[in-house]
């Protein structure tokens, strides 16, 4: 029963961090803009390839963020501490509907992607949907779940099904702007913020209780 709830924890969190990190709505609002004069079937194939690339960017950093830590000589409570501090600043955008560059694009990105005849790569991969905030999450709830092979497999269940998503956003990208219209759009992102910003305090005190800084019971 513990384990199932523990399961059940890590997949939730996982999905809405992720959820609140890849942005799939916010997403395809930017590909509805970038694809504005394209066909209908190449603006498909250009999704397809870039939920694709971006979810192997993710899934590698997914399996390898660990041993990249261990390299680069970097603990689980440092990570932690810093992730919380990144997830953060992501979440204050989402509630503030700003863009720091975590999660979306820069305003020299947006021009350099206007001149692109193939946007697959930049900027829909990378850095919209496997961004700073996505690769640094990934990393971080993979760290968190320290070896457990059906927490982590969670976490990967939970970042694959965000990816689906975010891939049915891009091929209803105009509708969904619709339907939605920006105030939908800007409560989403509102409400996933709010979430993200007490995970990402959770994150930053469960770091700063492993660094052995303060000691244990005083936070977390």
């Amino acid at each position: 029963m513990a384990l199932d709830s523990a399961l059940i924890e890590a997949f939730s969190v996982s999905l809405a961090t992720f959820f609140a990190t890849i942005g799939p709505i916010d997403v395809a609002a930017m590909f509805a803009a970038l694809t504005s004069g394209v066909s209908a079937k190449k603006r498909r194939h250009t999704a397809v390839r870039g939920v694709l690339i971006a979810g192997a960017i993710l899934l590698a950093f997914a399996l390898l963020g660990e041993f990249i830590l261990n390299v680069m000589g970097i603990s689980l409570a440092a990570l932690r501490a810093a992730g919380g501090v990144l997830l953060l600043l992501i979440g204050i955008d989402l509630v503030t509907v700003k863009g720091s560059g975590a999660t979306t694009t820069t305003s020299d990105e947006d021009l350099e992607a206007e001149e692109r005849s193939d946007i697959a790569v930049f900027p829909l991969a990378t850095p919209l949907i496997a961004g700073p905030g996505a690769i640094g999450a990934v990393i971080l709830l993979m760290a968190h779940a320290d070896g457990d092979f059906l927490e982590q497999g969670a976490v990967i269940i939970s970042l694959l099904l965000v990816l689906v998503m975010t891939l049915l956003s891009l091929l209803l990208a105009s509708r969904l702007q619709n339907w939605l219209g920006v105030t939908g759009m800007h409560m989403i992102s509102r409400v996933f913020g709010v979430l993200l910003c007490a995970l990402a305090m959770q994150f930053l005190f469960d770091g700063i209780a492993q660094s052995g800084l303060i000691p244990s019971g005083v936070v977390g």
